[in-house]
């Protein structure tokens, strides 16, 4: 009985690995696609991409949708070096992305064409917004729009919410504590509209953005940035008037596009198959790649082999960092960081981790997306070197603490509450009434200490005093252009050029490949397997509890980011950066 029982076991876990074998396979690719010499690559652009490392084959098969932009990044480094390739077709359509990336988007195509590569971009987008998509399409050789596509060119804008005058109606008022001026994260909750210093900082951040889109398109499309400001101010809104003002070159449809260069056509997803070996890929070195996305949190992050959603939790993302500071096999650590910020003491976990790693003899670049501002920069703080996108969200040196006094709302649903203390000053635990001044002292005097704390972290890694990064300090948010000339980052670029950063660190030469390897490293097959068979059990009960509230924006936006701030200690956030468009 007990041998039929272990072929049984044998047959069934045969079974098991076959069908996983057949449901996988479809994740695994094919075999190589050919490529003709001359062909024309279709390269898709669009939507949301995350820092984040690649999504598992379980994950895939589970349906996430998540999308590195460090895979779309890894095509373009294909292109850059396949003669093959012709022509690249850019086919745009709308994007969910921050300038940051937008950025690193125009550089790559830009680096294609220095490869001799004709670009051509096609924007099949309609919008009351895209910016974004001429930002990025106007860095190729020719720019074309579908018919029917709607690509205003009407300015830029920025919008900020202020829930003061709703906490209010519902009877919630705030105790506030905050180092730093710009620190307005605050006025998000409690205010109505912008203070001064917080305007200020605003129309300062539009300003750097508006004036690199300008000469942008100016340097793209042969004009003066007064020509494509004049152009703006006209408020056109119809491809025509795009083509007369000479900032496309008409309309066009995908199909008759490519018709112009031959029967070689290359979609890209079965570019994705080319080996990189093939075109002389030849890795000297292996260099850890760790993320660090969304809000700073302690803990471990909640992961799961069904999904890829970053996180940056301090746990996992120090353990990572170590762990690659222990491995033999690597010889730098390039920390991806898009994040607004969090947890002050999360970020302060994680700097220790960095300052550790260094100790251990690993350079430390960290690369900025599109946001690492506050906590985010904190952690930077303690790297080598710091490379920032320039349109990044970035600085914000500042600290504040929010708690939330409910006494006016239990008032108006008639709700009792009565509170006991023991100690004189007590009622600093207590959120029914506003604080006494002696409590709201101690608050305060609890988020100075973490300003301090966090000016003399930066103050020693960007080899500055403490005053004088108060002075850069106070909260305030700059772009990473803005950053650069303030001697808060070393250099403008993306993970390309963080990547040639750590290659200089290490005594490479900047054109010597190397492979990146995410941190933390996947775990084994097996493991995922149960963890795979929980994450399915917790997503039927979650189900189960009806579907979530789907929020309008920005209220949404405003929840998602709001929604890991531990309320009540002290917050290294940025003030709410709705959107620039």
């Amino acid at each position: 009985m007990r041998k039929v029982s272990g072929l049984r076991i044998l047959v069934v876990l045969l079974l098991v690995c076959f069908v996983l074998y057949l449901l996988l396979r479809p994740f695994a690719g094919g075999a190589p696609v050919t490529v003709a010499k001359g062909s024309t690559l279709v390269v898709e652009l669009g939507g949301a991409y995350v820092e984040a490392p690649a999504a598992s084959p379980l994950a895939r098969l589970a349906g996430d949708p998540t999308r590195p932009f460090v895979d779309l990044l890894k095509t373009f480094f294909l292109i850059e070096r396949d003669d093959r390739i012709a022509t690249v077709v850019l086919r745009i359509q709308p994007l969910e992305i921050g300038w940051g990336k937008a950025d690193e988007l125009r550089a790559a195509i830009a680096r294609l064409r220095e490869k001799g590569h004709k670009t051509i971009a096609l924007l099949e987008v309609q919008s009351f917004s895209a910016n974004k998509e001429l930002y990025v399409g106007s860095a190729a050789d020719e720019l074309w729009v579908a018919p029917g596509a709607g690509v205003p060119l009407v300015g830029m804008a920025a919008e900020y919410i202020f829930l003061g005058g709703f906490w209010q109606k519902l009877g919630v008022g705030c105790d506030i504590a905050r180092a730093g001026k710009y620190k307005s994260a605050v006025e998000l909750f409690s205010e109505r509209t912008m203070s001064e210093a917080s305007r200020e900082m605003a129309n300062s951040l539009l300003d750097d953005t508006y004036a690199r889109f300008v000469a942008a398109l100016a340097a793209d499309r042969e004009k003066t940035p007064e020509a494509i400001r004049e152009t703006i101010d006209q408020g056109y809104v119809h491809a025509r008037e795009l083509k007369e003002a000479g900032l496309i070159e008409g309309e066009i449809h995908l199909d008759e596009l490519l018709t112009r260069f031959g029967p070689d056509v290359v979609e890209h997803a079965d570019y994705l198959r080319t080996d990189p070996r093939l075109l002389g890929y030849d890795p000297k070195a292996r260099f850890a790649l760790v993320y660090g996305s969304g809000t700073v949190v302690q803990g471990d992050a909640e992961a799961s082999p069904l999904s890829a959603q970053p996180s940056f939790a301090s746990d996992t993302v120090s353990r990572a960092i170590l762990d690659a500071a222990k491995d033999p096999d690597i010889a730098a650590i390039v920390l991806r960081i898009d994040s607004p910020g969090g947890s002050a003491m999360a970020s302060e976990l994680i700097w220790r981790a960095i300052r550790q790693a260094r100790a251990k003899g690993k350079p430390v670049v960290a690369s900025f997306s599109d946001v690492a501002a506050s906590g985010g920069y904190y952690v930077a703080s303690g790297a080598d070197v710091i490379v920032s996108d320039p349109g990044t969200l970035t600085g914000s040196i500042g600290v504040f603490a929010l708690r939330p006094v409910v006494g006016g709302l239990l008032d108006k649903l008639e709700i009792g509450v009565d509170s006991l203390t023991r100690g004189a000053h007590a009622d600093f635990l207590l959120s029914s009434d506003k604080m006494s001044p002696e409590a709201h002292e101690r608050l305060q005097s609890s988020v100075l200490e973490t300003y301090q704390l966090f000016l003399s972290r930066v103050a020693e890694g960007r080899s500055k005093t403490i005053e004088q990064v108060d002075g850069l300090g106070q909260g305030r948010v700059w772009t990473g252009q803005q950053a650069l000339d303030a001697g808060l980052v070393d250099e403008l670029g993306g993970l390309y050029t963080a990547v040639r950063r750590a290659k200089q660190s290490v005594g490479l030469d900047v054109e010597t490949d190397v492979d990146l390897i995410a941190f933390p490293k996947q775990k084994p097959f097996t493991q995922q397997l149960i963890e795979m068979v929980q994450g399915v059990a917790i997503r039927a009960a979650a189900r189960a509890g009806g579907p979530p509230i789907e929020w309008p924006e920005p209220i949404g936006r405003i929840l998602a980011w709001t929604r890991d701030m531990p309320l009540g200690t002290p917050l290294l956030i940025p003030p709410v950066m709705v959107e620039i468009r």
